[in-house]
């Protein structure tokens, strides 16, 4: 039974292995949040360290030095200095690359003058080792004054031991490092010594930081006004100072690799991944190779979903069947079965691709490809507008376009990173999935080719680059129109290839489902009994003349079954016509019809704007109402007909549908976090406009072009 709750914070290089590190000690038991008053992700996890000590551990942002450029790389210095309202760690845990130690070393050497309890897990040894590396632990923990723990989270190697060290030092058995790693006071002496009168509990180090960045810092203006006169009575140089503490940082780490670590002879062969580069990164092969893998990932989303889509559908039809057979007739019972379960067969779905979808773009990403696929779209990416660093948020607008946005703003350029937020939304994120699914599974045969080529898989690619080509035209055309001045670089660190975590696959899977299902679940469901109640009920005077006209029908048809059913289908279409939900419909059509829509997709287009995966729900919920049957939505989609008894989905509408939700901007979260973003309303009043407009009129041509 744990008696206390330590506060650990999670620190180190980009791509030092922070992440799998983290998901390897909390598991499951993550929360995924902001911090106060940025756009920052602020990820916490509950990790257990011994039987009476647990711990939150707060995973910070990636950073090369405690000097920040980017914000999220300002929201890990504040913490670090102390200066954050809501997060105090009292332990930094801190992540070094043994691959890359002499350059991560310069980030933790920083961390541990700041006089924090740290302890170091080093992560990448089995790499280290591949490239002949050898690190003589026991003498790098005497140079660093810390522990030093050797960890492989991806196959929980000294995950016991790391949790030990942790729970001792929690305990005080393990203290902060008694000497500085570099002389700090001898930086800027007077300085230093004046800031800690003022702040006493300061290492003479964060002593240093307060001096160059106290502006950024939360003080109160009297301590502001007291450190400025400091800098300017002792002449402090911020710039110098920095430099003199860089240079004497690597001269000492320079001693520290001489004397503990062993590196082979730079004129060794090539290694594995430089090999391996050698093709991906090529100009020809490399971009072969991306078509390829993209190929594949669009490929095994239908391949491998199939079979558990079909059967969840078939589960929810069979239900709704033995339910319709055992429940009274009444508006609850029509309620349960004709709204509820309508709306949760919606949700249900379209797990499965889900999943699939973010299992296969995590794997790209563990396995060290996806930097390589930013790095080969840099120089295309800056004919348009923008720069490699545009790829990242960008593909990762094929899973959902909100986190996507805000990774945005590792951009520093800021004219390419509006231009990148304008544009990652015409990307087909996850919602679009069970939108694109139905309908392609409604007009495109089922066909294979060569015997594992899936045309319906080659359509939903071809949805897919229609997305990028959009994306790329519209920012090569907006980079005329916002006008910004900035000078552009791309520097890319890149990570070496490596085997993906299996068990992170599954978290990020298991994750992102329970997500869709809580969040987009919750929205679905709350507007497909919305949804019923409109379509079930309508204007008293309509829905009393629609009774009574078939209360007279049904007795001129007399006891034969079939002609009562004939009956019964003409009275559910003409009661949800003249509903709230008919009225609404109809209302809207003459807006839409020119795109080859009737006026239950008019009412779709609405409710989707709330997200796009309602159009499904929404379909569900309609259908039920109407025809009151048991089979599944894809049927009743394929029998649907117009008024003059011409099918509704044909291949012209299905293609004009999916392009109109390929490209339009239906999702109040987006706009809310572009909004968040560039704190504007007037950048998502444009991104709604254009592209609002530009899906009407490529639905248009489309629609025409196919009919």
């Amino acid at each position: 039974m744990p008696v206390s709750n330590t506060h650990i914070a999670l620190v180190g290089n980009p791509n030092s292995g922070k992440t799998s590190l983290f998901n390897a000690l909390t598991g499951l038991n993550q929360k995924v949040g902001n911090f106060p008053g940025v756009t920052v992700d602020k990820k916490t996890g509950n990790c257990q360290l011994d039987d009476r000590l647990s711990s939150v551990i707060i995973d910070l942002p990636g950073t090369y030095s405690l000097y920040p450029r980017r914000s999220d790389e300002w929201v890990a210095y504040k913490v670090m200095m102390g200066t954050d309202a809501e997060v105090h760690p009292e332990i930094i845990l801190l992540v070094a690359d043994a691959s890359n130690l002499k350059r991560n070393l310069l980030f933790c050497s920083q961390v541990i003058d700041l006089k924090y309890p740290v302890v170091v897990a080093l992560t990448m040894m089995d790499i280290a080792a591949k490239k002949g590396i050898e690190i003589d632990i026991p003498g790098l923990e005497r140079e660093l004054g810390v522990p030093v723990i050797q960890v492989n989270p991806r196959k929980n190697k000294g995950l016991p031991q790391l949790k030990r060290t942790l729970a001792q030092t929690a305990r005080k058995q393990h203290v902060v490092a008694a000497r500085d790693f570099i002389p700090n006071k001898e930086l800027a002496p007077a300085a230093i010594e004046q800031v800690k009168s003022l702040y006493p509990k300061l290492s003479d180090y964060a002593a240093v930081h307060y001096l160059i960045n106290h502006e950024n810092f939360p003080l109160p203006a009297q301590n502001q006004a007291t450190i400025e006169k400091v800098e300017k009575d002792t002449a402090f140089n911020p710039t110098k100072t920095q430099g003199e503490e860089i240079m004497q940082r690597y001269g000492r780490i320079r001693q520290i690799m001489k004397q503990n670590v062993v590196e082979p002879d730079p004129l060794q062969r090539k290694l594995f991944t430089e090999r391996l580069d050698n093709i991906l990164l090529d100009r020809l092969w490399g971009y072969l190779v991306l078509l390829v893998v993209l190929f594949l990932l669009f490929q095994s989303i239908f391949w491998l979903a199939q079979y558990p889509m079909n059967a969840i559908d078939w589960s929810f039809a069979q239900l709704r069947q033995w339910l319709g057979g055992v429940l009274p007739a009444a508006w609850w019972s029509n309620l349960l079965v004709n709204g509820f379960l309508a709306g949760m067969n919606g949700v249900l779905l379209f797990v499965p691709q889900i999943m699939i979808l973010f299992g296969l773009i995590t794997l790209l990403e563990d396995s060290g490809y996806m930097a390589r696929i930013s790095f080969l779209s840099d120089k295309l990416m800056r004919k348009v507008g923008l720069n490699g660093k545009s790829v990242m948020p960008m593909i990762s607008g094929f899973a959902c376009a909100v986190p996507a946005i805000m990774s945005a703003r590792n951009i520093e350029n800021k004219k390419e990173r509006l231009l990148t937020i304008l544009v990652t939304p015409l990307m087909s994120c996850s919602a679009r999935l069970p939108v694109f699914t139905i309908l392609i599974a409604l007009v495109v045969p089922g066909k294979y080719y060569f015997g594992f080529l899936s045309l319906q898989g080659l359509v939903m690619m071809a949805l897919y680059l229609l997305g990028v080509v959009m994306a790329l035209t519209v920012s090569y055309v907006l980079r005329f129109i916002v006008k910004m001045k900035e000078k552009s670089f791309f520097i890319l660190e890149l990570p070496d290839y490596r085997a993906p975590r299996w068990k992170n696959v599954g978290i990020t899977m298991v994750e992102k489902a329970k997500i869709f299902v809580y969040d987009a679940g919750r929205v679905i469901i709350l507007i497909s009994l919305l949804l019923w109640f409109l379509s079930s009920y309508g204007p008293s005077g309509r829905t009393d003349a629609v009774e009574k006209k078939y209360t007279v029908l049904k007795q001129q048809a007399g006891p034969s079954p079939e002609a009562q059913a004939a009956v019964n289908k003409q009275y559910h279409s003409e009661k949800l016509q003249n509903s709230y939900a008919g009225i609404l419909g109809k209302g809207i059509e003459p807006v839409i019809k020119p795109l080859g829509y009737d006026w239950k997709i008019g009412i779709a287009l609405i409710t989707s704007f709330a997200a796009r995966e309602v159009f499904v729900g929404t379909m569900a919920t309609l259908y039920s109402v109407e025809e009151n049957d048991n089979a599944t939505l894809k049927q009743k989609m394929q029998t649907a007909t117009r008024e003059d008894g011409t099918k509704v989905y044909t291949l012209a509408t299905a293609v004009s549908l999916m392009v109109f939700y390929l490209l339009a901007m239906q999702c109040m979260s987006t706009l809310a976090v572009v909004k968040r973003e560039t704190r504007s309303w007037k950048w998502p009043a444009i991104q709604l406009m254009y592209m609002t407009g530009l899906a009407y009129i490529m639905s248009f041509a489309v629609y025409h072009i196919f009919l």
